[in-house]
């Protein structure tokens, strides 16, 4: 009789180390790898983001940054994507409210096409922020609920902090405040084009320049580049981009910050391998989990301090 039993407390066993399995994958704890997920955090808080999350919030950030708007805009964006739609861009909501600020083409806010481009629907909310005399000065309730004008006005503030937060780090306010644990993809194998950049480090390049207007892009050049970098660098293989922010000071560093960020919020859509700024390196795959680290300029290395440390620019690789 106590067969039975042992058979039932073995499956019991059984079950729980699988949900104790399945919840240490998801959290990321002790030797398995951590989930992927971005976090921000500044001020003292920390914002946690889905990749798709993490990814529409950058956009908010670039688009600000391409239009001169000030942080602030950033936050009050951002708080207003999170409550409306959870900073998801989704295809339907109350009535016929669409996108990541679930605006309604029967308000005139667009078209559901263009409501459902990340970087319209950004634009027409700040088109209409900008419009609200003294936004700066108000209060996160009373700017959203300016332009939103929800029925639920008080609940913008709830997702005040992780505003904050997330506008610091991708404005590039907060260095290195930004970070991603993403997977790494296999190498591509592609070979470079006619602009000495392959296909994956091409998209990396029009999707900055779609995001933030004209940049400063260099690391490439048509046939290749076979000087100027140090030895092995991704750059002889067509796969890397540097973004100069020249002089190496204070405003250019808040820019390049944003830009390092960007990239880092947008690495498993873009295949990106590497983003080195300011004296810190993030790596795709399992160095990932440890954020922004310390970049070491390799042994023997020479020239300007600025350029080896990556201070006058960001540089992005991809696989």
């Amino acid at each position: 009789m106590a067969r039975p039993a042992f058979i039932v407390g073995a499956v019991v066993a059984l079950f729980a180390v699988g949900v104790g399995g399945y919840v240490a994958w998801q959290e990321g704890v002790g030797p398995l790898p951590d989930p992927e997920g971005c976090t921000a955090t500044a001020g003292g808080h920390t914002a946690n983001l889905s990749i798709e999350q993490a990814e529409n919030a950058s956009i908010i950030a670039a688009v600000a940054e391409r239009r001169g708007l000030p942080a602030r805009a950033i936050t009050i964006a951002i708080a207003t994507a999170i409550q409306e739609s959870k900073l998801q861009n989704l295809e339907g909501g109350d009535r016929d409210s669409v996108g990541i600020f679930q605006q309604r083409p029967s308000q005139g806010w667009g078209s559901p096409h263009q409501l459902l481009n990340p970087y319209y629907a950004t634009n027409a909310f700040y088109d209409a922020l900008i419009r609200v005399d003294g936004y700066e000065e108000m209060q996160i309730t009373e700017a959203a609920q300016a332009v939103q004008r929800s029925a639920f006005p008080d609940a913008y503030a709830d997702h005040e902090d992780d505003g904050r937060a997330i506008a610091s780090a991708l404005s590039g306010y907060s260095p290195a405040a930004f970070s991603c644990v993403v997977n790494a993809t296999d190498a591509s194998g592609q070979k470079p084009g006619p602009s000495g950049l392959t296909g994956n480090a091409t998209a990396v390049r029009r999707d900055l320049r779609k995001a933030f207007g004209p940049l400063s892009l260099g690391g490439f050049a048509p046939g290749g580049v076979s000087s100027g970098h140090l030895q092995g660098s991704a750059h002889y293989d067509g796969r890397a981009i540097d973004v100069f922010f020249r002089p190496a000071n204070e405003d250019n560093s808040v820019r390049g910050w944003s830009v390092a960020q960007y990239l880092v919020a947008n690495a498993r859509r873009l295949d990106v391998d590497h983003v080195i700024f300011d004296g810190r390196i993030w790596s795709s795959g399992s160095k990932s989990e440890d954020g922004w680290r310390a970049y070491v300029v390799p042994q023997g290395a020479h020239g300007d301090r600025a350029v080896l440390e990556h201070r006058d620019h960001v540089h992005v690789d991809v696989r």
